[in-house]
């Protein structure tokens, strides 16, 4: 199995990539879109959760943290 990839984008969602499971609190599976990629809401605005809907981008969503060296 290929790995997942897990990019936190600046200012922006989740980004993963990668054959992988979304599972809710009670363990049911999310349906994906099609592809290996998907963008998970990290600002909370999102009207599509836990999908990002690109609200971010209007409602001036900041968050520049990067991985310690």
């Amino acid at each position: 199995m290929a790995a997942v990839t897990i990019k936190v984008r600046e200012n922006g969602p989740y980004r993963i990539t990668g054959p992988f499971e979304l599972v809710d609190a009670d363990g049911r599976a999310y349906e994906l879109p099609p592809g290996e990629t998907v963008a998970l809401c990290r600002c909370g605005l999102s009207a599509t959760k836990p999908f990002c809907d690109k609200t971010h981008r209007i409602r001036g969503f900041d968050a520049t943290e990067r991985a310690p060296r």
